[in-house]
């Protein structure tokens, strides 16, 4: 399959937000219980660091980073979302996605990736594994899910070697 990876803009976003509901469907995928409206999305996320997967016009996946703390001394640690519309999955989509996140962060000074994934979805461990991500612990019953069902989330970080921390 022949798509193309560039930088998320802000007309991609109806197609985006429906591979977000997709994804919160599964149940597998994030503690929301709704997409965001775009102007709340827009905020949490690095205007650099977004990229959507798209042949022709339609988005067939996405990959952003999200700060984790306004603190500067974490002025270079993002959390990852990356997903896969339903019917595209299987075709390298997650991996080329990752792999072009991975390295916009680096030129963007991100020295720490990280990523909660919830244990019951084994195709993200792992492509994050895949892309350097270790797993540092499990966070047990870390969040409620909207039907109260408590959720583990396992915690995946990435260290750069090329933004100077060695």
């Amino acid at each position: 399959m022949e798509y193309i990876i560039e930088k998320m803009k802000t007309e991609d976003w109806e197609g985006v937000r429906e591979i977000y509901l997709e994804g919160i469907k599964t149940g597998n995928s994030t503690f929301q219980a709704q997409a965001p409206d775009w102007k709340e999305w827009d905020t949490g996320h690095s205007s650099e660091c977004r990229l959507v997967a798209k042949k022709r016009d339609e988005v067939l996946g996405w990959a952003a980073l999200s700060p984790v703390s306004d603190r500067c001394v974490y002025s270079g640690v993002a959390e990852v979302s990356i997903y896969v519309g339903e019917k595209y999955r299987k075709n390298n989509i997650g991996t080329n996605l990752l792999k072009k996140l991975v390295k916009i962060s680096e030129r963007n000074g991100f020295w720490t990736l990280q990523a909660g994934v919830f244990p019951e979805n084994k195709a993200s461990l792992l492509l994050h594994k895949k892309y350097g991500f270790r797993e540092v612990g499990i966070r047990e019953k870390i969040g409620k899910m909207k039907n109260g069902e408590w959720r583990d989330v396992v915690l995946l970080e990435r260290r750069s070697n090329k933004v100077g921390i060695n």
